[in-house]
């Protein structure tokens, strides 16, 4: 299909033309890069690791004809179903969210400018451009007002790109100032940042601690049960002189509890229903471990406007200067509100003031821009004019100057209007400046915005304010709503530019004003150094680089394209209120995984070591010529072992609300719990087990009488390991530890379940040694934990 470019210059496609080349297949189909299909989810969550081990003993148990003792097989089936379902409710949940704050281009068509989807861009579309857009496909500028580029994203060069006629825009970058058109050349995935994408990963996620700590931990499981695994099947079908039967449903019942089954999908679900209850409150989280990354979080940047104010604006009063009417002032501020093709709030403020323009027409135009902090247009005999910061544009030692200041410490926004000598174009512009008015603008404050600042300090958050506005203004905003510090705001300027200066300057403060792009990502950067994790929130194109570079960026919704295209987490409802929200479920997701964390590797620590010690005894009774030590439990025995003391509780507490902030070292204080608590109940259990095995001679009744004694103790401390793993209590844990203690009395006081179980406690003297071992070991495992408990708090001093 041919077109006409030059007739499509000011007009865009038609929409036949567009139509036509959906047909040909032409568009913008690159799929979402965050989202999974069913089919995989499907994939991931039945053909994993531990479904197949569990899937291997499963047979091995079905083939000895005991269904009963294959009950375990049903964690294959809850693993995966309920996994597969979460999974699921998540990625509805995020791809509803995600078309809702989706990036949508300005594209002209039959003389139309519309916003449209970024997948209905078509070969050919004419693309319009202001600040804060994020460029969706490749393509030539085709229209031009002092158009600036940043391709940091692609390129990792910070510096601006002025693009003039001609000139080649890729996909993935964003307007810094000035306005255009771009004609689109190539879309989906023949766009530059889409190779770039099928290049790396689809999914880039954040760094995540826990992800890579349950890796090691699994890893190193692994490496143990491989030992563990030979010395028991070595035991069971070689040295014990079991029939085959028995043998091989000890040896399934010895590795079942070595696999820390629950772990990857307590995980799983914890994140997935952190995502759903974030969607619940409009927060798409574009990277899952984010909300791990926000759970860490000890330092928030924040932006005034739209952060700790309202978005909107409204003009309170015109200060003129020098002037005896205010007629050449409201005329000038009139033009240049109409004439600004993207007005941020305070031009939209000027322009429902003063709607009434003259009709000047302009020869030059100077966008606005952070880092020089004015914008301008020039109107051939009607004058140079500029809006910007007094204090830039202004000595600061001038009248005018201190009586915006004295205007701002109130918090108010101040602007001046003033006329230059030169084209507002100039090289050398904005050239001698004479002052023409004062516009003084008013910004409510957010009813939430003290709540959510008393929040933060609550949780030990430090918040700074990073601002592009004057520092006095900001720091009046700050202090009215009792942020420490607010009251002695920092002028940025005046900021070192030595690092580890500017990390002494920004940890000591809290307020910041005209803070340019790039310091606001140098802030960042020195916040990192000093080992803080770092949260920044912004809306505006001058917020994308440290947004970038922040540990979590935070875009509100009502954002730029850029900024909600680089940051984790967008709040979709534009509340700052709402990211108290995202921590707390950070905290609850990260903390929950760690509690049932030492449930599991607890399981998986006794386990091995039951296995090693009657692997070991296999090994020495032939060379020392004794009769060796069955594995004394069968798999329902494990089974019925892990519902009341992980299983349930597990999936209880993984879900349980949880405040307390995430810290580094993760597989360290899992493992400084769950290892000494794992020795302890599987040497109890070991010990309790030989004090009433009768040996190999023994009756089937005395061989349950043992294998219920072992039960009995092991129950009783993996309880205690619970209880201190659900620790402070409340009502509902209160009642999850009795409703779990009340569970084994059912069972061991029903005939039914002690039938079906294989349980037999009715030998007095057996079943008061598994009780007074089963008390030893609860009073080990509660010293254990007090100790770890008080060199973890030393640490955490020191």
């Amino acid at each position: 299909m041919s077109i006409d470019a030059d007739a499509q210059r000011d007009t865009g496609l038609t929409e036949a033309e567009v139509a036509q080349l959906r047909a040909e297949g032409k568009s913008n189909d690159v799929p979402a890069r965050a989202s999974r299909s069913v089919r995989d989810i499907v994939r991931g969550n039945v053909f994993t690791r531990i479904n197949a081990i569990l899937g291997v003993l499963l047979i091995i148990v079905l083939s000895t004809g005991s269904v009963i003792d294959g009950m375990f097989g049903l964690l294959i089936v809850a693993n995966s179903g309920i996994g597969i379902i979460q999974e699921i409710r998540a990625k509805r949940t995020l791809d509803r969210l995600a078309i809702v704050g989706q990036n949508k281009p300005q594209v002209r068509r039959e003389g139309v400018s519309k916003q449209i989807p970024p997948d209905e861009v078509v070969l050919g579309d004419v693309v319009e451009l202001g600040p804060g857009d994020q460029i969706v496909v490749d393509g030539e500028v085709i229209e031009t007002a002092s158009l600036e580029i940043d391709e940091s994203l692609l390129t990792g060069e910070a510096d601006t790109v002025h693009k003039l006629e001609a000139a080649q825009v890729l996909s993935g970058s964003f307007v810094v100032s000035g306005s255009g058109a771009y004609r689109a050349t190539k879309v989906g995935r023949d766009a530059y940042a889409a190779k770039l994408a099928e290049e790396a990963s689809k999914f880039t996620l954040v760094k995540s601690e826990l992800r890579s700590g349950i890796d090691k931990i699994l890893k190193f499981i692994t490496y143990l049960m491989i030992p563990a695994g030979a010395l028991i099947i070595y035991n069971q079908l070689f040295s014990s002189g079991q029939a085959l039967r028995p043998a091989l449903n000890g040896m399934v019942a010895a590795l079942v509890p070595m696999v820390p089954e629950g772990l990857v999908l307590m995980t799983s679900i914890a994140f997935a229903v952190g995502v759903i209850r974030l969607g619940q409150r409009q927060c798409l989280v574009q990277e899952l471990p984010a909300i791990e990354g926000l759970a860490r979080v000890d330092v928030v940047c924040a932006d005034k406007t739209g952060t700790l104010t309202e978005n909107g604006m409204r003009l309170s009063e015109l200060v003129l200067i020098d002037q005896p009417d205010s007629g050449s002032a409201t005329a000038a501020l009139a033009s240049l509100a109409r004439d600004d093709p993207r007005p941020n709030a305070s031009v939209q403020a000027v322009g429902e003031a003063y709607p009434d323009a003259p009709g000047w027409t302009q020869t030059a135009v100077a966008p606005f821009s952070s880092a020089k902090k004015w914008s301008g247009l020039s109107y051939g005999e009607h004058g140079n004019w500029l809006l910007g910061a007094p204090d830039v544009l202004l000595d600061a030692s001038s009248d005018i100057a201190r009586r915006a200041e004295d205007a701002g410490s109130h918090g108010l926004r101040v602007l001046l209007l003033a006329s230059s000598d030169r084209s507002v174009d100039h090289p050398e512009a904005p050239g001698v400046v004479t002052p023409r008015a004062l516009v003084i603008l008013e910004q409510k404050v957010r009813e939430d915005a003290r709540e959510t600042l008393d929040y933060f300090a609550s949780q030990h958050v430090e918040v700074k304010v990073i601002s592009g506005d004057n520092a006095v203004s900001v720091g009046a905003v700050a202090g009215s709503l009792g942020l420490p510090g607010g009251n002695a705001p920092i002028d940025a300027r005046d900021l070192p530019e030595d690092s580890d200066r500017l990390a002494d300057a920004v940890a000591g403060s809290t307020t910041f004003g005209r803070v340019r792009p790039d310091q606001k990502r140098a802030m960042v950067g020195a916040l990192q150094s000093r080992g803080h994790t770092v949260a920044m929130t912004g809306d505006g194109v001058n917020d994308v680089l440290a947004l970038k570079d922040a540990d979590i960026g935070v875009s509100m919704g009502s954002g730029s394209a850029a900024t909600r295209a680089v940051a984790q987490i967008v709040l979709l409802d534009n509340k700052f209120a709402t990211l108290p929200y995202v921590v707390g479920e950070g905290r609850r997701v990260i903390g929950n995984i760690e509690r049932v964390s030492n449930l599991f590797l607890t399981k998986t620590v006794y386990s091995v070591l039951l296995a090693f010690l009657i692997g070991l005894s296999g090994v020495l009774s032939q060379i020392f010529h004794f009769e060796p030590i069955p594995y004394p439990f069968l798999p329902r025995h494990v089974t019925i072992a892990a519902w009341f003391t992980i299983g349930i509780p597990a999936f209880v507490l993984s879900l349980a609300p949880n405040n307390e902030r995430a810290r580094s070292g993760f597989v360290s204080r899992v493992m400084r719990l769950a290892v000494p608590s794992g020795l302890i109940v599987g040497s109890c259990t070991f010990i309790s087990y030989l004090l009433v095995y009768a040996g190999p001679n023994a009756s089937e009744t005395q061989v349950t009488q043992a294998s219920t004694t072992a039960l009995i103790t092991l129950i009783m401390i993996a309880l205690w390991v619970l209880a201190v793993v659900a620790r402070p209590y409340n009502w509902w844990k209160i009642l999850l530890l009795a409703g779990s203690v009340g569970g084994y009395l059912l069972l061991f006081a029903i005939p039914f379940c002690r039938t079906f179980f294989k349980l037999d406690p009715s030998n007095v003297g057996a079943t008061t040694s598994a009780l007074v071992i089963g008390g030893i070991g609860i009073v080990l495992v509660e010293v254990a934990h007090r100790f770890g408990s008080a060199l973890r708090n030393r640490q955490y001093k020191t």
